[in-house]
């Protein structure tokens, strides 16, 4: 059994900011110190927040409260946790009380399964669980335990109270995850957070989720590698950014094999089964750090065409499109910001 996780760790970024980046123009923050940096374990990944400026420490300080405070309430493998409280009272008739900060995720979540429909839903958790994604045992589920499970993923019936703030599951063997929307999430929080602690530039690795604040180490963007997912040691290409998150998802995060089989963790919502989309990894970048994390694996689940349909329907998020069939989709607000490597891929840019 292999699975295997999507951290892309400050370190690595640091380095490819110094090599891949354009002469620095007047020099970044690194130019005159280093960061503060902490990593640490949160949110089932390894996190690093590194921030420069005379308040860095204090900076990372507050963002590791605020990422560590949320993985407490939101984190369903935790028996503490809000989301935990929730789904086991399931179909009971109670209301849950919930934090402001878990009642605000869980509508952002049920929103975004009203606007993809069939692509995200966060009371996916039972079919997770069928998969053994939720724990070691991973398998292949029983059709007809599969079926029985899949009958409850529906998002509508999670009943919120946001002025409680308070929530309901509807429905006994119910349960949300919020795996797919947690972090970018969390990342808000904690950019907020450096920001008022004064912090000047800012880097918050929360695994397949980065979000990049004020200038690089080397020059006015930050450089961020977007993985190869069929060779983990190759990159599809780098991102310049600033101010914003590129958020990553695909099938190579989390498999296990069975029979010779490859079976992933992101689970279509229709079928119960691994996404099979033809798209390998999908990237969102976006000045909203949740919207980049949810769209992700969502706009995974829908498929190119979907995803840039969607994408034309809207201002606010990029993409780059990696798929089966080896071509890369990269969208025209990207155009100048992304630098493909030249792995074999086809590259096209799509227009609005």
């Amino acid at each position: 059994m292999k699975h295997r996780l999507f951290p892309v760790v400050f370190f690595i970024l640091l380095v490819l900011s110094g090599c891949l980046s354009a002469p620095p123009s007047g020099g970044g923050p690194a130019a005159e110190e280093g960061p503060a940096v902490r990593q640490f374990f949160a949110m089932d990944t390894l996190m690093s927040v590194s921030v420069y400026g005379p308040q860095g420490e204090a900076a990372v300080q507050e963002a590791w409260e605020v990422l560590t405070g949320l993985d407490r309430l939101l984190s369903r493998t935790s028996p503490d946790s809000e989301i935990s409280a929730l789904n086991a009272h399931a179909g009971d008739g109670s209301w849950v009380p919930l934090s402001p900060e878990t009642a605000e995720l869980l509508s952002f979540a049920r929103q975004t399964a009203e606007d993809l429909p069939g692509a995200f839903d966060c009371t996916i958790a039972p079919v997770m669980d069928a998969w053994g994604f939720g724990g070691e045992d991973r398998h292949v589920p029983d059709a007809a335990a599969l079926s029985a499970r899949l009958a409850l993923v529906d998002s509508g019936r999670l009943s919120l109270d946001l002025e409680a703030p308070a929530g309901r599951l509807e429905v006994p063997g119910m349960a949300v995850d919020l795996g797919a929307a947690a972090k970018g999430y969390a990342a808000g929080l904690a950019a907020q957070a450096v920001l008022e602690a004064g912090g000047e530039s800012a880097l918050l690795d929360l695994g397949r989720n980065i979000t990049v604040l004020g200038e690089g180490p080397s020059g006015p963007s930050w450089r961020v590698a977007v993985k190869d997912p069929q060779d983990m040691e190759r990159h599809l290409g780098v991102l310049s950014m600033r101010d914003q998150t590129a958020s990553t998802s695909g099938g190579y995060e989390r498999y296990f094999e069975e029979n010779g089989v490859r079976y992933h963790h992101i689970i279509d919502p229709k079928t119960g089964y691994p996404a099979e989309s033809g798209l390998l990894s999908v990237t969102v970048v976006s000045e909203n750090p949740a919207l980049a994390d949810v769209l992700s694996t969502a706009l995974f689940v829908a498929g190119r065409d979907e995803a840039l349909s969607l994408w034309r329907s809207r201002t606010d998020f990029e993409l780059v499109l990696c798929g089966a069939d080896g071509v890369v989709t990269v969208t025209e607000g990207l155009e100048f910001d992304f630098r493909g490597e030249d792995n074999g891929y086809t590259c096209q840019t799509a227009r609005r």
